[in-house]
């Protein structure tokens, strides 16, 4: 009787050790399936690259970027593998020795042949945008601007990539695109996505706010709280499926080399002996400026004036509360048809989130060891009062490594800087707080020259794509998991079905 109980119990057990096993079995199944559908990680990687010359008043930089082709349309996946500056100013200067332009941009294009494997070579885009220098030199001559991009652009045309044409890009431009591109480094445009493209938690973090300055403009770009009063600065965005509603101004002839331009020509004058006590330069340094080389520029025509000499003296007199004062006059605060202005009567919303500011704005407050998220709009201006201060042969001999004509002009910077930004858009100390120096953003400068890319290769969709939710790492965990359990299911299976004297024992 207890052999027939016994061999019941076995029976039941081994039915429902079926179940359970077949169950195990197709759920393992099941679960390797979604996995590898959910990821979708195709191998070799395929790649792809792109170049973009930034053609700045003062320089022209040469940028490599580099994404994988089957990631295209999701955001962060853009990065940037080279950087080259090329030797010489900004391509405005070449406007009366145009034939040079040629050798101008070749140690750099012959560089971005090297980085890039020839097999891609002629599907790689190459774009070259001109911005304030430029922008200024048709101010002066249409003619002549049309001449330089002419010469640059049978100069790029003769490599073997994909020349999509150089152009001069608009203020309003190269503000926007700094704003995509610092936001689309910092992930700030899609939302965190589960399996099967489940959104699962947004991004709350709101977008950065941009602050560009070069040597012949300076851009200012957020999302404000409220409506933009003025059209001419309102741009719309659609990107990643969201709507974005940014404010941008570019002021052209506020960039620090050009606003340096505008105060001498604004200070001298008051001068009746060719004489300029200027508090922005160290005491003791001097400089002679021909007063042709003063006003042969569209941003100092307003104040142009008949003096009785042709040249005059700089002497400095390192002030810098005198010098901030001296900036301040080229700011015209008097009149504003709007609810607020910045300068100049332009429309500014209140300063709202946090800036990511770059380009000059970095390389001069890092000059003075200012970019730690810890130092105060207080600490800033004792800095500067105190760097401003010195006699220009000590500033010398410490800074001996850096050219003279750049070493001179850092307090003037410096107190430009802090004049815009105070001054000139209204920071206020919590805006301060809420402001960084970025040169880089995870290994790629900051600049317009990424978000001028993404856009002109549609790499940023209007619309919210399907992206890979897992990372390689959870991946390859989850496929080893999942096939060990389906294993382990067969060898059970295996051992119970065809041994089963191995794993039923009578029980004494």
């Amino acid at each position: 009787m207890e052999d027939i109980k016994d061999s019941s119990v076995k029976r039941f057990c081994s039915k429902n050790l079926l179940v359970i096993l077949g169950f195990s079995f197709i759920l393992a199944v099941i679960a390797l399936i979604a996995v590898g559908l959910t990821q979708n990680k195709p191998l070799p990687e395929n790649v792809k690259y792109g170049i973009v010359l930034d053609a700045g008043s003062s320089h022209t930089s040469l940028y490599i970027y580099k994404w994988p082709a089957e990631k295209e349309n999701d955001t962060g996946v853009v990065y940037q593998i080279e950087e080259c500056k090329v030797q010489g100013p900004g391509i405005s200067k070449y406007a009366q020795k145009i034939q040079e332009i040629g050798v101008y941009l070749t140690e750099c294009m012959r560089r971005a042949k090297q980085v890039i494997p020839k097999s891609q070579h002629q599907e790689t885009p190459v774009y070259l945008g001109a911005t304030a220098g430029m922008r200024l030199l048709r101010m002066e001559s249409e003619k002549l601007a049309d001449q330089v991009l002419d010469a640059v652009t049978k100069s790029l045309s003769s490599y073997p990539f994909d020349f999509q044409g150089a152009k001069i890009i608009t203020g309003e431009e190269e503000g926007a695109y700094g704003w995509i591109t610092v936001n689309y480094l910092l992930g700030k445009f899609t939302q965190k996505l589960g399996w099967f493209n489940l959104i699962i938690e947004e991004n709350g973090q709101e977008t950065f706010g941009a602050l560009d300055l070069g040597g012949a403009s300076t851009q200012i770009t957020f999302v404000p709280q409220d409506d933009i009063e003025s059209p001419a600065n309102a741009l719309q965005f659609r990107l990643y499926g969201k709507d974005y509603s940014v404010y941008t101004h570019s002021f052209l002839c506020y960039g620090k080399d050009q606003a340096l331009w505008q105060k001498l020509a604004k200070d001298i004058q008051e001068s009746s002996n060719g004489t300029l006590q200027d508090p922005c330069f160290h005491p003791g340094y001097e400089k002679k400026v021909n007063i042709s080389d003063l006003y042969n520029n569209p941003c100092t025509k307003r104040f142009e004036k008949t003096l009785s000499f042709k040249q005059f003296q700089i002497q400095g007199t390192g002030n810098y509360q005198q010098c901030q004062q001296s900036i301040l006059g080229i700011f015209n605060t008097s009149d504003c048809p709007y609810s607020q202005c910045s300068f100049n009567g332009i429309f500014l919303p209140p300063i709202r989130g946090k800036f990511q500011a770059f380009s000059a704005f970095y390389y001069v407050m890092n000059f003075f060891n200012l970019t730690s998220e810890k130092v105060s709009q207080e600490k800033a201006i004792d800095v500067m009062e105190k760097f401003c201060s010195k006699p220009w042969v000590e500033v010398k001999t410490t800074f001996d490594r850096i050219k003279e004509k750049y070493l001179s002009e850092y307090c003037f910077s410096g107190a430009y800087i802090l004049s815009l930004l105070l001054h000139g858009y209204h920071f206020t100390a919590e805006n301060w707080a809420n402001t960084r120096f970025k040169e880089k953003i995870r290994n790629t400068d900051a600049g317009w020259s990424l978000g001028y890319m993404l856009n002109l290769t549609n790499l940023i969709p209007a619309e919210q794509p399907f992206s890979t939710p897992l990372s390689h790492s959870i991946y390859v965990f989850l496929m080893v998991l999942f096939s060990l359990i389906l294993v382990a299911v067969l060898i059970i299976g295996f051992i119970v079905f065809h041994t089963p004297s191995c794993f039923w024992k009578d029980v004494v």
